[in-house]
């Protein structure tokens, strides 16, 4: 057990290198807003692909923190852009605005209670997604932070019907419960041990959850990691060498997805 997990670690800390050194070789990245409508609320996201790539290809959705659509989730849309794939950065609380810090645990709340919204939102920017000219309709997947990867669990225990779903520093317990069968994609969920936001009781409850549900999933807790946000270079509590392994480790979960 031992050597296939240092193999695994490996494989994990060469694909590190590689995607962190990819950001070096130029790229023809586009980023443009795109802005829809649900229920009469505007929404504003951002669509982010290589233009020199030509062909079909996976698309990826990404759910912001609990500030809103700022600029670290659509630098992710572009990061996933440099790694091939079309990513839309889309907009939960609306206008895609960012809002001040003092405002966010209320609105996270509200919105992120609110499952009949979440879902219609988070389909609306789906279908955004496959509407696009050169994505592969049939290989969908999404990522969030904190808030965000609170929505993508929250999504895949409502049944969304995609490839796959990463959570960072997620929103692990939110009051929704999957039920036996209810979980139709596979999950990564990513935290370090000690985040204040997912103590161990809750990490304990989330496993429970997805065991019982029959899921597929898989849980990484990085030890020795006492933050919540350790992803966002812009973070008090943000660690690198976490970060960039917790993308890594992202990009050959959705390899083994996307076929």
């Amino acid at each position: 057990m031992k050597a296939k997990n240092l193999t695994v670690l490996a494989a994990v800390l060469s694909i590190t290198v590689h995607a962190f050194s990819a950001e070096k070789v130029s790229s023809k990245i586009v980023s443009r807003n795109i802005t829809y409508t649900v229920d009469g609320q505007k929404l504003i996201g951002t669509i982010s692909y290589d233009k020199s790539i030509k062909g079909k290809r996976p698309g990826i959705l990404v759910v912001h923190e609990w500030q809103g659509i700022n600029k670290y989730a659509k630098q992710r849309s572009r990061d996933l852009a440099k790694e091939g794939y079309i990513a839309f950065a889309l907009d939960m609380y609306g206008d895609g605005k960012e809002i001040p810090r003092s405002e966010a645990k209320a609105m996270s709340g509200k919105i992120g209670t609110d499952f009949p919204l979440i879902k219609k939102r988070f389909n609306a920017a789906l279908a955004i997604l496959k509407k696009q000219k050169n994505v592969d309709a049939k290989n969908i997947g999404a990522i969030g932070y904190c808030f965000g990867g609170g929505i993508v669990l929250n999504m895949a225990r409502m049944g969304t019907d995609i490839k796959g779903v990463v959570g960072f520093h997620s929103s692990i317990n939110t009051g929704l419960t999957a039920k036996k069968g209810d979980i139709k994609t596979r999950i990564l969920a990513i935290q370090g041990d000690g985040d204040p936001a997912a103590p161990v009781e809750k990490q304990q409850a989330f496993l429970k959850e997805m065991k019982e549900n029959g899921a597929d999933f898989s849980y990484i807790i990085f030890g020795n990691l006492p933050a919540h946000n350790f992803t966002n270079p812009e973070s008090k509590t943000y660690h690198r060498n976490e970060a960039q392994m917790a993308w890594a480790s992202m990009i050959v979960f959705f390899r083994s997805v996307f076929k």
